[in-house]
């Protein structure tokens, strides 16, 4: 199905486009107050971590032009780093010999940070544009950057229940115990460096209100085993007119989903999701 939808994008993009009047260059950035939730691992071993609000940046540059037959070019940057809280786990188990019986008492605290980011490479087309409504649709490739560091901390109580025979009838005996406690500290690293195709749309709606307008925009992944979108949904507010520059403020609403089958024997089911608030620059 994602084939499918990949093809159409380069029929439509090369078959039916509305090119701008004049090149135009625009620069901006946000930040974008996340929260985060979900699962991740390496390989085959999901973990569930409680994770902490976060700030992300995002900056972008974007050119657009009148040759009608090349796309507009766009190159954006983001963030995605977050810590756990501390994940506790605690395991216990026994063994049972002639000589001793053993008890073992493990607890485990993991602390996980995820720092991801990545740069989105994207073309496109913008298809309608009448002023008051606009329509840009193309592909982007985005390439990933960072790592997700789990740090283990394993405090492990081993008690031996040694056996002392009386005499020469083994069914009487006393116990001599012995405490041993141990601690370890593992860090573990997984890097991420991987280019991932996306379909890249985006929407803007003038509003009645002088200076206001509504705007979309969302990348989605064209991978099979893959589950990815990127989506943002916000207002726009025009502070600056004149011959020199357009100057917007942006508010809106946020979210990303990544459902990773292996992405560098990284395994995710993540969601960040939050409002945000930036500026754009037009010249």
């Amino acid at each position: 199905m994602k084939k499918k939808a990949f093809a159409a994008t380069f029929a439509v993009l090369f078959t039916t486009n509305v090119p701008a009047d004049t090149i135009g260059l625009y620069l901006g950035g946000q930040i974008w107050q996340s929260e985060a939730s979900g699962l991740l691992a390496e390989q085959n071993t999901i973990g569930d971590f409680t994770l902490k609000k976060g700030q992300q940046n995002s900056y972008f540059i974007a050119v657009e032009h009148p040759i009608a037959i090349l796309p507009n070019v766009r190159i954006s940057s983001a963030t995605l780093d977050t810590t756990s809280g501390t994940t506790h786990l605690t395991q216990e188990y026994n063994a049972d010999n002639e000589t001793a019986h053993v008890d073992v008492h493990a607890d485990i605290d993991i602390d996980t940070n995820f720092n991801v980011s990545y740069v989105d490479y994207t073309l496109y087309y913008e298809l309608f544009d009448n002023g008051s409504f606009s329509f840009d649709l193309g592909l982007t490739a985005r390439d990933f950057g960072g790592a997700v560091i789990v740090t283990e901390d394993a405090n492990i109580v081993t008690t031996s229940r040694d056996r002392i025979w009386d005499g020469e009838d083994h069914d009487d005996h006393d116990y001599h115990n012995v405490t041993e406690t141990t601690e370890t500290v593992t860090t573990d690293k997984i890097k991420t460096n991987e280019v991932e195709p996306m379909l890249y749309v985006a929407s803007n709606i003038s509003l009645p209100l002088s200076g206001l307008s509504l705007f979309i925009q969302g990348d989605f992944s064209l991978k099979d085993d893959q589950t990815h979108s990127d989506y943002q949904v916000g207002l726009s507010y025009e502070l600056v007119d004149n011959r020199m520059m357009d100057f917007y403020l942006t508010l809106g609403y946020r979210a990303e989903k990544m459902e990773f089958e292996k992405l560098n024997d990284l395994y995710t089911d993540l969601e960040f999701k939050g409002t945000f608030v930036g500026v754009t620059v037009h010249f």
